[in-house]
């Protein structure tokens, strides 16, 4: 079983972001499950979504305490929130920020950064950053192929203008190209930033 947690802010799209990884973990044939966690209902707080996928039916059914992987929308909730608590000693964090992994200073080995603030605002104005970190995702750990999550983004999002559809389409593979690293995840923490990689 892989579980994965979600960190963003209520707003932001994270639980939708759990909910395309569950999606196109089941077009792949796997079973899986996604929902929220809220610790409030103002806009703006900081909010959690679990994901957990496995090749054989499960009925577990809460929060994940030890994930595989944490996928973090925004950098700001790092000051607030222990991104890494409980995460699996091989486990994998992915950062929306522009700092490097390094400078991050968290407490785990495998760190991915990408600036996904910057996609996201190059490609639809504003700060919708689930799919975006979906690309990410993808690309460091492998667990779902970025075409799966792409056929999900498009049956989700069926009831949005077709331009809008496609413009999440594409910023999820600008992202999963932006990474510098081969999927699975390398071991080496790395930083993708638009128009340059660096390590």
């Amino acid at each position: 079983m892989k579980e994965i947690r979600l960190h963003g802010r209520a707003g932001q799209g994270m639980v939708t972001g759990a909910e395309l990884i569950a999606l196109a973990a089941h077009y792949e044939g796997k079973h899986s499950q996604a929902f929220p966690f809220f610790g409030s209902e103002k806009r703006g707080p900081p909010v959690e979504a679990y994901c957990r996928i496995d090749d054989k039916p499960f009925l577990i059914h809460e929060e994940i305490a030890q994930p595989d992987v944490v996928i973090v929308g925004d950098s700001s909730i790092l000051d607030a929130v222990d991104v890494c608590k409980g995460l699996r000693a091989d486990g994998v964090v992915i950062v929306n920020s522009r700092k490097s992994a390094s400078d991050l200073r968290l407490n785990a080995k495998n760190v991915y950064t990408v600036n996904a603030t910057e996609v996201a605002l190059n490609h639809f104005k504003k700060l919708i950053l689930n799919t975006v970190m979906l690309g990410a995702f993808c690309k460091v750990t492998g667990i779902v192929r970025l075409a799966s999550v792409q056929k999900a983004i498009r049956e989700s999002l069926s009831s949005l203008p077709a331009p809008l559809i496609e413009a999440n389409v594409k910023a999820i593979e600008e992202v999963y190209n932006l990474m510098a690293c081969s999927a699975p995840a390398a071991k080496a923490p790395v930083v993708a930033k638009t128009g340059r990689k660096r390590k």
